[in-house]
């Protein structure tokens, strides 16, 4: 009886989840060894991958439900003065400093501006001990306090975790640079174990993808901090910068309450899903070895996978300019589908809906990507529907 009902029902679940799932850990007839980790308790669960809600867009396979940034600098904000500017470091607890054992590039930021922190979670002894002495440490700090700080602050100097928290854009949002600090190589669960039992393979490429990806220049700095040349450029250029306060449409109250209107008035995973509407549509052909993911966002665009079934065809796969009439063609269940495979030449036709995937990828296949437009400041949603 549960297990009836739990099948009747499963189409009204929606899971909170940070990081993402991909296709491969949600199927569960998977078969291809996954690297780096279990499955864990996230797993398995044979949904509508868009039935993952994510704080962040990590995945276009996922929805982005997201959160509300309440960080709107006081009537009576602080000029920034580079006179005595102010960096503030992102790390609260002593753990994240005892992670950094290279910490050059906080003397080089210091070399331009007072350097401060937050830090507790030991005595004091011992956050000394793991602090740079020029660094200035308030300690454990109320809301109100740390807002102060940031709009006092001209620049917020990332550690390298936590990864992908809201801070940075709370710090952005007060007028403040933020130095991103890039991962080279890139993170994943087959490197760190903090995303071992993760069910995605996704790539962490700096401490906060989305600021790198959909924030940029002029706000964030995505660099190697371990390269102190680099951040000494950096520092230079900022110091000759300016900055408004900045936020993203999609973290605003305004902008959450658009997006979880459009998601429950349009997502339904019961019946036949319509939205994105199919005039939003826009098909790219791939390069091998990329993913669709890669493949929209380098046009401008994101990748939906509520399309895939529209272009899941040798048809499709023929009007995109794919040699389909004179290949094979293998209809499988695939990470990679549709797509054209270079080596043994097939095309490449879906059988299995849960294993559409934007972020699947091929050394020897050209993918063929559903892609969309996004509303300016709001990726959840198309352009003009």
């Amino acid at each position: 009886m549960s297990e009836c009902c739990c099948f009747l029902f499963r189409c009204k679940l929606r899971v909170v989840d940070s990081f993402g799932t991909e296709s491969q850990f949600n199927f569960n007839l998977y078969k291809e060894k996954l690297p780096g980790g279990s499955v864990a308790p996230f797993g398995r669960y044979n949904l509508n991958l868009r039935q993952f809600q994510t704080m962040f867009p990590h995945s276009p396979d996922n929805t982005f439900l997201g959160f509300v940034v309440n960080a709107q600098p006081p009537v009576n904000a602080v000029k920034k003065s580079r006179r005595k500017a102010k960096a503030l470091v992102y790390g609260k607890h002593v753990n994240m400093w005892k992670d950094v054992k290279d910490k050059t590039f906080l003397e080089v930021v210091n070399k331009y501006m007072e350097v401060h922190a937050t830090v507790g979670g030991g005595n004091h002894n011992e956050v000394a001990s793991h602090l740079p002495s020029f660094v200035i440490n308030h300690g454990v700090v109320t809301p109100m306090e740390l807002q102060q700080l940031l709009n006092e602050s001209m620049v917020f100097v990332g550690l390298g975790f936590p990864y992908e928290g809201p801070a940075p854009l709370e710090a952005i949002a007060n007028g403040c640079f933020f130095l991103n600090p890039k991962f080279i190589p890139p993170k994943s669960r087959a490197n760190t174990p903090f995303f071992k039992d993760k069910p995605t393979l996704r790539q962490v490429t700096s401490q906060h993808p989305y600021c790198e990806e959909f924030i940029g220049s002029p706000y964030v700095y995505t660099i190697d901090m371990k390269n102190v040349s680099e951040v000494e450029r950096v520092m230079k250029e900022i110091m000759l910068k300016e900055v408004e306060p900045y936020l993203p449409i999609e973290f605003t109250h305004e902008g959450m309450l658009e997006r979880v209107s459009a998601l429950v008035q349009n997502q339904d995973f019961c019946d036949q899903n319509h939205w994105p509407p199919a005039r939003a549509l826009v098909t790219v052909k791939g390069e091998a070895g990329t993913s669709c993911k890669q493949v929209c966002l380098s046009k401008g665009m994101v990748c939906e996978p509520e399309f895939f079934k529209a272009i899941n065809s040798r048809t499709s796969l023929i009007e995109n300019g794919f040699p389909c009439n004179a290949s094979r063609l293998e209809e499988v269940p695939s990470l990679i589908a549709p797509g054209y495979r270079e080596e043994p030449r097939a095309c490449i036709v879906q059988t299995q809906s849960l294993l559409f995937s934007c972020t699947g990828t091929s050394p020897t296949t050209m993918r063929l990507c559903p892609c969309r437009k996004y509303k300016k400041g709001q990726v959840a949603l198309c352009e003009d529907c």
